[in-house]
């Protein structure tokens, strides 16, 4: 079978100077395999994104660049979250390549996932995602947050494929699609599958981190969470104009009742029913004003239209090569 498409892998990379020579050949000995096996073409490159690094990441990503032609890099000017640093990746891709796969660099998705997600993309499909089959690695804390929130994104109508990170293949088709989207608050898992083509799944197990530590502890992921439900669904808006309603409705119910306690001499002063009444208002207030305040901080960044990422380096910029493609 002659090898028809490009693969470039798009791996971001924050502070991962411990992991990062240990994957780094894992990615390169999966590339040979399916050059070998004549589903990619040898033209296929590993783009490491540096998501502003604070360690010796870049470094290394320029080491490796200089060792093996296979090897790529570019950096961002700052740190600015992972997935800005996934879509920096795809966007400088794009031009270059027939397909891109993005995985983390931290050894924990399946390499070998990656056949069969090419050979589904040579079968037709534009996008394969991939999909967790167990959780088993998993804490019951973080497997239970996270399968939560899977469910909690489909009840707010946000389409998301469950137990699926952002290790997915896309084609070039795909991802100048992609380009439109001109959002500044991304959540790529769930901007995919809006853009509506021929879509499949690969699941796979995912192993423990090789080496080096999580950078996605509780609060990133929390907040990657509600980036989620405000950058994909206006649900929570209506559920507060909503629960208003209902509030409204006890609270014109409640006045009827003291007004004919008032008129029945059944009244009883005190202040301890009042003053819950309004701490427990005010709360909800507060509550509501922060979920629709959280909406208009978006179009306010939204408005300003600021670059999504902002790419400093390139480990090629001086190879006439590399830039002409």
């Amino acid at each position: 079978m002659k090898p028809s498409c490009v693969l470039y892998l798009i791996i971001p990379c924050y502070n991962e100077e411990a992991v990062l020579p240990v994957t780094a050949p894992l990615f390169l000995n999966k590339i040979h395999e399916m050059i070998e096996k004549k589903l990619i073409r040898d033209e296929s490159r590993i783009l490491f994104v540096n998501d502003g690094s604070r360690d010796r990441t870049w470094d290394i990503i320029c080491d490796l660049a200089k060792e093996d032609e296979h090897y790529l890099g570019i950096s961002q000017s700052r740190n600015r979250g992972h997935q800005n640093a996934v879509l920096a990746g795809l966007m400088e891709a794009k031009d270059r390549c027939d397909i891109t796969i993005s995985i983390d660099c931290d050894g924990q998705d399946d390499l070998d996932a990656m056949n069969e997600m090419v050979e589904r993309y040579l079968e037709g499909y534009e996008i394969v995602y991939g999909v967790r089959s167990q959780r088993n690695t998993d804490t019951f804390f973080k497997r239970f947050t996270a399968e939560s929130f899977y469910r909690l994104l489909s009840w707010m109508g946000v389409e998301v494929v469950f137990n699926h990170a952002d290790y997915r293949l896309i084609s070039s088709r795909v991802l100048y699609e992609l380009e439109n989207f001109h959002e500044v608050n991304i959540y790529l898992r769930g901007m995919i599958p809006l853009l509506g083509f021929r879509s499949t799944s690969v699941y796979y197990e995912r192993h423990e981190r090789i080496a080096g530590n999580s950078h996605y502890p509780l609060t990133k992921m929390l907040s990657l969470a509600f980036d989620g439900i405000t950058s994909l669904s206006i649900k929570p808006i209506r559920m507060i104009a909503g629960f208003g309603l209902l509030v409204s409705m006890l609270s014109f119910i409640l006045i009827i009742w003291i007004v004919v306690q008032f008129f029945l001499g059944n009244t009883v002063q005190g202040w301890a029913s009042t003053c819950a009444i309004v701490c427990l208002m005010g709360g909800i207030q507060l509550i509501c004003f922060g979920v629709i305040g959280e909406y208009i901080g978006k179009i306010y960044l939204e408005t300003k239209a600021r670059p999504r990422y902002i790419i400093s380096e390139r480990t090629y910029d001086n190879d006439p090569s590399q830039n002409n493609r």
